[in-house]
């Protein structure tokens, strides 16, 4: 049956960022489809939130803190899932983020951008929002044969946009690792794909697309102008990809894929 191929009441999910926004949309989904859910995050008040919202849609959740820079700290949280539900089946990478010291402004200086920021960008979306649950939950998942990794990626991973320039690279960077993990464990079991967002209006990025009464910022209009569909995106719109990409049996034969979700925006040349 149809319905059949989105059904993940056997799976177990971790999420990473699941305390956001946007992850937190990715992590409803998966519930949704049945999917037993950990909330990975360092905030416990939002992580508990995320729970208990799940919870009352009917879904089964529960808070994992972690930071997701310690490798101890991420192989705790893999050790608690397991021991609570078992093997964690389908990882989303969603931790990540920018930081002002890593941005060249309009009439900056690239070649004073300080490398000690360009690091911490580095850091926080290839090392820890990626690699290092890569490695500690993909260890497991390689042990049982079988697992779904979705990294998320960024619009900047294919279009460098202005400004953050470290953002971009190392969002590139996540798709390069998304590439290279699926073709070493593609006869593993593994599948190991990416979800590229494109303008959703969240926690990092509201103030630069929306002023304080909801209007456009110009950023945020130029961006509407390059969007053939006319509007940002609304985080519940990434749910489809999530649980497709998630699921045994309606992706069993993708790996390696970066499914960009952005109302046309990179599909604009001109």
């Amino acid at each position: 049956m149809p319905s059949d191929l989105f059904n993940l009441e056997s799976e177990v999910a971790a999420v990473f960022g699941g305390t956001g926004v946007l992850g937190g949309a990715m992590a409803d989904a998966l519930a949704a489809a049945g999917a037993k859910v950990a909330i990975i995050g360092r905030s416990e008040e939002r992580g508990k939130e995320a729970v208990k919202r799940i919870e009352a849609a009917g879904g089964t959740a529960f808070f994992v803190a972690a930071d997701a820079m310690s490798r101890d700290s991420i192989t705790a949280a893999r050790d608690a899932i397991q021991k609570k539900w078992g093997t964690v089946t389908v990882l989303v990478n969603g931790a990540g983020g920018n930081k002002p010291e890593a941005t060249v402004p309009p009439g900056g200086d690239f070649c004073k951008l300080p490398i000690d920021g360009w690091s911490a960008v580095f850091d926080l979306n290839l090392v820890g929002g990626t690699l290092l649950p890569c490695q500690v939950f993909g260890e497991s998942m390689l042990a049982a044969g079988k697992g779904s990794i979705i990294n998320i990626a960024s619009i900047a991973s294919i279009l460098p946009l202005s400004r953050v320039v470290a953002y971009s690279a190392s969002k590139a960077a996540v798709l390069n690792l998304t590439q290279w993990l699926a073709r070493e464990w593609a006869t593993k079991g593994v599948r190991v794909n990416a979800i590229t967002p494109g303008f959703f209006p969240a926690e990092q990025n509201r103030k630069l697309l929306l002023k304080e009464d909801g209007t456009y910022t110009e950023r945020g209009q130029s961006i509407i102008g390059h969007t053939p569909m006319g509007r940002f995106g609304e985080s519940k719109e990434l749910a489809g990809a999530t649980v497709w990409l998630a699921s045994p049996k309606a992706a069993s034969f993708v790996t390696g894929q970066n499914i960009v979700v952005d109302g046309g925006f990179s599909s604009v040349t001109i």
